[in-house]
């Protein structure tokens, strides 16, 4: 898999880089999206919309089925990508580029984070069990 070392995984397949203050992007893995097959519509969250850790903040639909993203810190929704509404298979395209879901932001500190997510090394090795 092509994983970037600059972003965090989670078992539940999406990925989260870091902003800075605060602020993460978070979309799914490219793992995720060879699973899913053709993306077809994409349910975007609100604006300030608040999630929980381990909470569906977004729903994908390919032709093969529908999931939920499930954010893995807490955090308010501060932006969406207002692109996927009228060409979903970006995801598809470009999973860790024009691809992202959603912007949210976070008080969960960096240390908390990195001790729950993975990175690309660790998310690679749970992929090949």
């Amino acid at each position: 898999m092509n994983n970037s070392d600059d972003y965090f995984y989670s078992e539940s397949h999406v990925w989260l880089e870091e902003q800075g203050d605060g602020i993460f992007t978070l979309g799914i893995t490219e793992h995720a999206q060879n699973s899913l097959g053709d993306i077809v519509f994409v349910e975007l969250p609100a604006e300030g919309q608040q999630f929980a850790a381990g909470e569906g903040c977004a729903v994908i639909e390919s032709v093969k089925s529908a999931s939920d993203v499930i954010i893995p810190i807490s955090g308010e929704v501060i932006a969406i990508n207002q692109q996927l509404v009228e060409t979903p298979e970006l995801i598809n395209q470009e999973p860790f580029n024009n691809g992202w879901i959603v912007r949210f932001r976070s008080d969960v500190p960096m240390d908390e984070i990195a001790a729950e997510l993975m990175s690309a090394d660790d998310y690679d090795a749970f992929l090949d069990q």
